[in-house]
């Protein structure tokens, strides 16, 4: 009995370990994406060419042009995109392939109406040739209203 209670404790402990958070490998990685996330803005393309993005509607993007296209037909102009300091998580795979969920400010125009929004956004990375690109992204809006973010 002394030994399956030793043996079922060790295992749960080893899972505790193995589920913990990894925020240290892939130091040179992650700086290049943190490097990477400080460069969006409107007119930045950090997109490969098999991107796929989910737009607010729920609408799909199998392109940087089809992307482009679905922002024109609903009249939308990105003004600035500025991540919000210590809202950003890098996960790093294999030194390729990147996770980020992040949190940024917005200002767009939308109709000829100017907004500023918070967006939780989850992104995808690859890196090929030495050099990072988008392919995947998905954006959702924060309503403060209900989930106030703290970006003190």
């Amino acid at each position: 009995m002394k030994a399956l209670f030793t043996l079922i404790f060790l295992t749960s402990l080893s899972l505790g370990v193995f589920a913990q958070t990894d925020t240290t490998s892939y130091p040179k990685e992650r700086q290049e994406i943190r490097q990477l996330l400080g460069t969006q803005g409107p007119g930045t393309n950090l997109d490969c060419a098999d991107m796929i993005a989910v737009g607010p509607k729920g609408d799909i993007s199998f392109t940087r042009q089809q992307w482009i296209e679905a922002q024109k037909k609903e009249k939308l102009v990105f003004k600035s995109v500025r991540p919000v300091p210590g809202n950003e998580f890098i996960r790093i795979y294999e030194g390729t392939t990147a996770v980020v969920n992040l949190l940024i400010n917005v200002n767009i125009v939308v109709d000829g109406r100017d907004l500023n929004i918070k967006v939780r956004r989850l992104e995808v990375y690859h890196k090929t040739a030495g050099n990072w690109c988008r392919v995947a992204g998905q954006g959702t809006q924060v309503d403060e209203n209900l989930f106030p973010v703290n970006s003190k």
